[in-house]
């Protein structure tokens, strides 16, 4: 594995695999990287001949009091795993490369309406700074393929809406969460959970999967529903921040005559805050 922190030799090398008739595929991560992220580098595997990964962690998409200077910083354990996968180029950008003039100064992409709701209405700007960042590291790393997981369902559709709105000639592809045996989607944030808060962590999943059930038997009073799982969530412990039920194509308020439909829960656990979705097609 090549590990990069300059521009240029990055560049000149995807430029040769280019050259030779080759495809690009691209996980950008914050490292720290787990189970999750692994999965995301095979699916990349599967769709480009070269896979390059890049590890920053990005000041703009965390808000006032969020953990960007706590965030772990974990290089050498995850070049171990990206050189286990066969990752070939690691791209680990320096904060010159990625805000020159300064965060403050930075010319900034936003997604409107997607990035409002959900989780962009507890994390105000969060989207904001996610949509800058990819922009930024599509621009600079130019792959043909790029690789989310659908655990972060409304950061995929920003990106893909941000994709589709400038014309931006990379292909996005959504790869399945990644689950612990219990259900807990795997999440950097995990790390911060103590045994006991691990051990009730999984309510989320077990309140989506609830939900998703009812809504197939035919069930459409969506609010009861989403109050029931929020019932459900708050007794173990938990803090809900959203429990909703949304179209799946576009994340708007449900119709009693969908077919598609995504939940989607965020909550809160000591020191983390948690995230899931659940699919659903009728």
């Amino acid at each position: 594995m090549q590990i990069f922190s300059e521009l240029q030799a990055l560049r000149q090398c995807i430029a040769a695999w280019r050259a030779a008739g080759q495809t690009i595929a691209f996980v950008p991560t914050m490292g720290n990287l787990h189970e999750g992220h692994a999965s995301l580098i095979e699916r990349a595997r599967e769709r480009g001949d070269k896979v390059v990964v890049s590890i920053y962690v990005n000041p703009l998409q965390f808000g006032l009091n969020e953990d960007w200077s706590k965030y772990p910083r974990t290089l050498e354990e995850d070049c171990a795993i990206l050189r286990a996968k066969g990752v070939d180029a690691l791209f680990t950008p320096t904060d010159a490369i990625m805000y020159p003039r300064g965060r403050e100064n930075q010319t900034i992409v936003e997604v409107p309406a997607l990035s409002n709701i959900l989780c962009g209405a507890s994390r105000p700007g969060h989207f904001r700074g996610v949509a800058t960042v990819v922009a930024k590291l599509f621009n600079l790393v130019q792959p043909d393929i790029a690789v989310f997981g659908e655990k972060d369902f409304q950061q995929l559709m920003v990106i893909r809406q941000m994709v589709a709105d400038l014309s931006v000639p990379v292909e996005i592809v959504g790869a399945e969460t990644k689950r612990a045996e219990d259900g807990l989607a795997l999440s950097s944030r995990n790390g911060y959970l103590t045994p006991e808060e691990r051990a009730q962590a999984p309510v989320i999943y077990r309140a989506l999967s609830q939900c998703a059930e009812a809504l197939k038997s035919g069930e459409r009073d969506f609010a009861r529903l989403e109050e029931q799982a929020n019932l459900m969530i708050e007794k173990v412990g938990l803090k809900p921040d959203y429990f909703k039920i949304r179209h799946g194509k576009d994340l708007h308020e449900p119709r009693a005559g969908d077919s598609y439909f995504v939940i989607l829960a965020a909550a809160f656990l000591g020191r983390a805050r948690l995230i899931d979705n659940v699919q659903v097609w009728i």
